[in-house]
């Protein structure tokens, strides 16, 4: 009965689970400190999910080379 349960509703379980630990974390810390955890965690998962689809991981180079060219634009 559980398992059937968590098969049916792990998308809405999942998603109120975050949706608590987002609004716990937008109660204590405040609206931009949320953001940079919701952040945090974007990125994160999005790695994760190259590492279960045995993708390629970006090079720490290519990513600051990024960066560096993004942020030159605001000098």
């Amino acid at each position: 009965m559980r398992e059937e349960w968590w098969v049916r509703h792990k998308g809405k379980t999942v998603g109120a689970a975050v949706g608590l630990f987002l609004a716990i974390i937008y109660l204590f810390f405040g609206f931009w400190d949320m953001l940079v955890v919701a952040f945090i965690v974007s990125v994160c998962l999005y790695l994760g999910k190259m590492l279960d689809d045995q993708e390629r991981l970006p090079d720490v180079d290519d990513w600051l080379k990024m960066l560096g060219d993004q942020w030159r634009r605001f000098r």
